[in-house]
């Protein structure tokens, strides 16, 4: 078993370094840092609090080395979607992203982790994959993943017994994780307004509790946050409130100090793929 649903205890996971991570204009919140220079050894620092994060929490760390001819793979969740079963490889809409197909299907192959499908036709981004529970995965569509990536995606992993659910989104929100993220079995982070009816109504259903955030928290990445199980949550040190409301609700919250890695349009969710969850 790889990664059984999105809130058990993780185990294992899978980032890249940020050593040649630019802010480039590919995102609402790069395009604000476009004219700035990152610096280096600050969001090395970081990326090195963020491991840390997860070796204190227990989690086994792997990585994909750093490249300057793919930037942006310190966002790891990208690349695709990993269940119980293996990992479907996704489909980047950006030219400057597609070495990272071939660079993070090698790792996998090498850390023994099968792929059981690939979207090929349509566009998918993990970034919109959202492992609601055992059985059900939520699939954002914004500005990376589209109807035909969903169709790929529903059949790859319908036939395995998952339900996949299509959630329409403002091209602005980027990816899901940008403004959704479950936490807990029955708690998420989320801008209320901007998910579709649809979507609520099978949160409701559910008996999932919206923590509620503004349309502003989501280029500030009041909603990437990084499930660990067992109630414990990483989240930036920046997320007062968001930190504070998941602590009223029992939550432990490991709270990171990091700025500049985010000037590139990305959090500790983007920044994490899940090899084994249980």
């Amino acid at each position: 078993m790889f990664v059984k649903n999105g809130t058990g205890e993780l185990k294992k996971v899978l980032v890249s370094r940020p050593e040649y991570l630019k802010p480039a204009p590919i995102n609402e919140i790069a395009k604000k840092w476009k004219d700035t220079t990152m610096d280096v050894d600050v969001m090395l620092r970081e990326h090195e609090e963020f491991v840390k994060s997860y070796e204190d929490a227990g989690v086994e760390v792997e990585f994909l080395d750093a490249d300057d001819e793919r930037p942006n793979s310190v966002f790891a969740r990208d690349f695709g979607g990993c269940v119980k079963e293996g990992y479907i490889l996704g489909n980047f809409k950006l030219d400057m992203r597609y070495k990272e197909h071939v660079d993070y299907e090698k790792r996998m192959a090498e850390l023994g982790i099968p792929k059981i499908g690939e979207v090929k036709e349509g566009l998918f981004e993990g970034g919109d994959f959202m492992f609601m529970n055992e059985k059900w995965v939520a699939v954002g569509m914004a500005d990376r993943t589209d109807e035909a990536g969903l169709a790929e995606l529903k059949a790859i992993l319908e036939p395995l017994g998952y339900e996949v659910t299509g959630v329409p989104l403002k091209r602005e929100y980027l990816h899901l994780d940008m403004c959704f993220n479950l936490v807990d079995d029955h708690l998420a982070v989320a801008y209320v307004d901007g998910l579709p009816e649809e979507f609520k109504k099978l949160l409701a259903e559910r008996g999932i509790e919206l923590i509620p955030v503004p349309e502003e928290a989501i280029f500030l990445h009041g909603c990437n946050l990084q499930a660990l199980g067992n109630h414990c949550v990483l989240s930036l040190k920046q997320n007062k409130k968001v930190n504070e409301e998941l602590v009223k609700r029992g939550m432990k919250v490991i709270e990171m100090d990091i700025t500049e890695i985010l000037k590139a349009g990305g959090g500790p969710h983007c920044m994490t793929f899940p090899l084994v969850r249980i």
